[in-house]
């Protein structure tokens, strides 16, 4: 037998749904300071043909990309990312979704869902996201994937964000920020 002779080891997700795909993102939970108050992004999602209901979310996006709008190794999970790659792809992302430039300050956790892709089929996504601070809107502003940004107190960003996963991200976010200041 040779060396790459050994059978492949299945795991019981795998006869249970083959067609399940994994994805690694990271995103940022991003506040600022105003006057007296706490403000914090979320962001309406443009529509698409592929995707043409909007949403309120976090800004967020795979670790990596290859190929233009294809998974990385990564984002594929065939590469264990590092806590630098998942840091640089929160920025990242904030950047081009939110148009705003934001310093880490703390990670929070990470957030597991699945969703249809019309393409690719399930999809089992995990985000690592991160408390970010503001430090300035960018001059180019956001990208083509978001239609609208709002800074909200918590209680209206809370309610706005469309899904349990994100809300729940934002009130850790705010907890952990309550505990530093």
């Amino acid at each position: 037998m040779g060396k790459n002779t050994q059978p492949q080891k299945t795991r019981s997700s795998d006869v249970l749904n083959p067609m399940t795909t994994r994805e690694f993102s990271s995103g940022g939970v991003v506040f600022k300071k105003e006057k007296n108050k706490i403000l914090w992004l979320v962001r309406k999602t443009s529509k698409s043909e592929l995707y043409p209901k909007q949403y309120w979310m976090l800004p967020k996006g795979r670790v990596d990309d290859e190929d233009g709008d294809q998974p990385g190794p990564m984002a594929k999970g065939l590469i264990k990312a590092d806590p630098t790659s998942l840091e640089m792809a929160a920025i990242r992302e904030v950047n081009e979704e939110g148009g705003v430039e934001a310093k880490i300050v703390k990670k929070i956790g990470t957030s597991m869902y699945s969703f249809k892709d019309p393409q690719r089929g399930k999809i089992l996504k995990f985000v690592t996201f991160f408390l970010m601070e503001y430090v300035k809107d960018l001059p180019e502003g956001f990208d083509w994937e978001t239609e609208e940004i709002a800074w909200l107190s918590f209680e209206d960003a809370k309610k706005r964000l469309s899904f349990g996963g994100e809300k729940q991200m934002l009130t850790k976010a705010k907890e952990l920020l309550e505990g530093s200041v």
